[in-house]
């Protein structure tokens, strides 16, 4: 569900939305700029989602595999 919200601006920088973002994409914008900061996802159940793609685990293991092997020639 969507809810209405009025914020103020000053006025060069509605300006700058208006003809850098678009008269009817202002809203979008704000929100994908904001909601990272706001919503906080479910990380355990998108580690579990995760954890169900069976080659993106694979691709990771392998990953960090062949990072390890890396390490094993470096010096303290």
């Amino acid at each position: 569900m969507q809810k209405k919200l009025t914020i103020t601006v000053d006025e060069k920088v509605y300006e700058g939305l208006h003809k850098t973002i678009g008269p009817r994409k202002i809203s979008k914008f704000v929100e994908e700029l904001v909601r990272p900061h706001v919503v906080r996802p479910n990380l355990e159940s998108a580690y579990a989602q995760m954890a169900r793609d069976k080659k993106r685990e694979e691709e990771a293991i392998e990953w960090a595999e062949s990072t390890f092997k890396d390490t094993a020639h470096e010096t303290a």
